[in-house]
């Protein structure tokens, strides 16, 4: 943008001393003529000596008298055109002031003013998207802090009704109370889910992400992260396959990219049907490596799919079930990919999902 406005800023001056320059031309061969065919008409013609004209045309053959004329055309010319700037800056001003205001119209320069006028209003688009967009994650921020804040209470109250019975009741058999203390961690759990969620949206607000670099063998970390999975891939009677086409090393912040790959298969363990199987593929590409992880599960819709990556966004919107988190998972792992200049697309059909990331080798 900033490339553009000195180009322009070059070209406006260009082209101003250019017209200033052929207007004075224009002028000053005008006023040549009236000289020269002045003093031939006197040269010519026998006048008397009190005619008015004669005195005229007898006072342009002065060259002192010409050239007084053309400084005095020359600054008035000087004026118009130094007015006609002001002018410019002067709308450019008034424009400038109108991009931060609330109307959609769009910015009308004059002609000569043509990039400008192109480059204000794109600069007005820009704000105006910026701005909703900010809105729109601001909204979906409180209303899920509302929401988390709300479904705080519904563990904490069965975890205190359930250890209230316990405390309260002397007489109880060995098996209910096993059964209380299974609901009361139960609900815990939940609890400690939901605290955990606020502290992640306050770290993804309030830390800027930086990579610490290392080499690490992609094979073995894979391995260990899709074994960590297996008691909740049991708990959905759910498969997990891992294909790996070579042996593959490569260079990335490991913590930060462990994060992303647990995300995605969290997020695919969730919204798998049960008795199916997750596959992650890894293949090594000439400048890059490829990680697909599919799924199936319902279809997730276009709308739905081009904001599954906005921050605080929730495929699934109850409060209820435990897959509603606080739609960071993936804006977070979207953000570290990108730091490693890398890319993570998201493709849905057939009730087939699948997340595709790639990272490139040298970092």
């Amino acid at each position: 943008m900033n490339n553009r406005l000195k180009n322009f800023k070059r070209r406006f001056s260009i082209r101003f001393l250019i017209n200033f320059i052929t207007a004075i031309g224009i002028y000053t061969i005008a006023l040549l003529a009236v000289y020269f065919v002045g003093r031939e008409i006197c040269s010519v013609i026998i006048w008397q000596s009190d005619s008015v004209l004669y005195r005229l045309l007898k006072l342009t053959d002065s060259v002192v008298f010409l050239i007084f004329i053309w400084s005095i055309g020359f600054i008035i010319l000087f004026i118009i055109y130094w007015v006609k700037v002001i002018g410019y800056l002067e709308k450019i001003i008034q424009a400038t002031e109108t991009i931060y205001t609330s109307k959609d119209e769009l910015i009308e320069l004059p002609a000569e003013l043509n990039e400008v006028e192109k480059q204000m209003n794109e600069i007005r688009f820009n704000l105006r998207k910026n701005e909703r967009a900010a809105r729109e994650a601001e909204q979906r921020k409180n209303d899920l802090v509302i929401y988390l804040a709300h479904d705080l209470k519904t563990p904490l109250t069965s975890v205190i009704g359930y250890l209230t019975l316990l405390r309260d009741e002397q007489q109880i058999s060995e098996e209910l109370r096993m059964k209380y203390l299974s609901i009361s961690l139960d609900k815990a759990e939940r609890l400690e889910d939901l605290i955990n969620e606020f502290f992640e949206i306050t770290r993804f607000n309030l830390t800027n992400l930086t990579l610490d670099v290392s080499r690490v063998n992609l094979n073995r970390m894979m391995e260990q992260i899709t074994y960590e999975f297996k008691p909740m891939l049991e708990e959905k009677h759910l498969k997990c396959s891992l294909k790996i086409t070579s042996d593959i090393n490569i260079r990335f912040d490991v913590n930060k990219m462990q994060r992303v790959f647990d995300n995605l298969i969290r997020n695919a363990i969730n919204y798998s049907f049960e008795n199916s199987t997750i596959e992650i593929s890894v293949t090594q590409l000439k400048d890059s490596v490829q990680l697909s992880f599919h799924n199936q599960g319902n279809t997730i819709p276009k709308e739905k799919l081009n904001r599954i990556f906005e921050q605080f966004y929730r495929l699934d919107t109850s409060r209820t079930t435990k897959t509603g988190g606080a739609g960071l998972g993936l804006a977070i792992a979207k953000e570290i990919i990108e730091l490693h200049k890398g890319t993570i697309s998201a493709f849905s059909e057939n009730e087939i999902t699948r997340f595709e990331v790639m990272i490139p080798n040298s970092l």
